[in-house]
């Protein structure tokens, strides 16, 4: 689509749309999954709008096979280390053996000879970071990558790996119901200014409470796993939508969707942010990629700010297994 803003993903890196499409929810995690036509549509609905991130890497390759002049448009990024055990609980993997094997999986499942961006989805925390970021450049070497991204890492780890290689993009939650990225005790995004390395701002939309359309735990499908997240619980919900609803007042002022706002304010906290919003709605897609045109002023960022702020946001954004494994540093090598 002509005349989308674009950005370099990182010091020195690719032109990308400032904001992308989370797949997760096409397939998994968000209740029934969408029927393969009505998946495949929305791809090619954001095949027109914007470019592709995430990977769901089984409905990738259908959509792939049916439009292979198309992989040429699309900036495709995949993730490797986490996965699920037997018993239900989440398994991190980031040595090197299993950073080779883990993409040899996800090419051969998406039916493709390389991906553009290769994240580390979560450090384990027993394996040295620059042995992570070694075997992702002998990947690149190979051609199988084009760049390299860590997820939800420490500043620490983040500088240690840059130092092997140029790390591209940082994955991290960021939304007005996460603001981790931005603290002092983290300093993630500081230390991301400070090496020229981008960050994709995955569930945008506060894993769609932004939306305004969910209200409370019944609004869930069956297997819905927002459920299971201490922010949408029975006690949290209700205190949490005070903040929804200050940021819809803003936006009616504006006279667009909150989620519009929401993404245009993420947009205007700089030029290296990219938000990937995921959506099972061709609608919202074309909501989404709208955002991108929307033009705050001084004053209406610092209201927004201002309603973030003052909120009194309720619960974790992720199960305590899964929050135990953010900011995560690696012994050194």
């Amino acid at each position: 689509m002509s005349g989308v803003p674009t950005r370099p993903l990182g010091k020195n890196g690719p032109e990308v749309t400032r904001v992308g499409f989370g797949l997760m929810g096409l397939s998994s995690y968000y209740g029934k999954p969408l029927p393969i036509e009505e998946a495949l549509h929305a791809l090619d609905r954001a095949h027109e709008l914007a470019d592709v991130y995430d990977g769901n890497e089984e409905l990738l390759r259908e959509w792939f096979e049916r439009n292979p002049e198309k992989r040429q448009d699309i900036f495709l990024a995949t993730k490797f280390s986490l996965g699920a055990l037997p018993d239900g609980t989440t398994s991190r993997d980031s040595s090197p053996a299993y950073a080779l094997r883990a993409c040899e999986a996800s090419l051969r499942r998406l039916g493709l000879s390389y991906v553009d961006l290769y994240y580390c989805h979560r450090l384990d925390g027993r394996t040295p970071v620059e042995e992570t970021i070694k075997a992702m450049v002998e990947l690149k070497n190979a051609g199988k990558i084009k760049y390299i991204g860590l997820s939800e890492c420490s500043a620490a780890s983040l500088r240690r790996a840059h130092n092997i290689h140029p790390i591209s993009a940082v994955q991290m939650e960021y939304s007005p119901f996460s603001m981790e990225i931005e603290s002092p005790e983290y300093k993630l995004l500081e230390t991301c200014r400070a090496l020229g390395v981008a960050l994709v701002a995955y569930s945008p939309l506060g894993r769609g409470i932004m939306s305004g359309a969910l209200r409370s735990v019944a609004d869930f499908e069956e297997g819905d796993f927002r459920k299971t997240l201490p922010r949408f619980s029975v006690e949290n919900f209700p205190k949490n939508l005070e903040l929804v609803d200050s940021i819809g007042k803003l936006a009616v002022c504006k006279g667009i969707h909150p989620s519009q706002l929401t993404l245009a304010w993420l947009l205007a906290q700089g030029s290296d942010i990219f938000p990937i919003p995921g959506t099972t709605k061709v609608e919202r897609l074309r909501e989404n990629v709208d955002s991108m045109f929307v033009e705050l002023s001084q004053g209406e960022a610092m209201q927004f700010r201002k309603a973030v702020e003052e909120a009194n946001v309720q619960g974790d954004r992720s199960s305590k297994e899964l929050t135990e494994m953010l900011f995560v540093d690696t012994p050194l090598p």
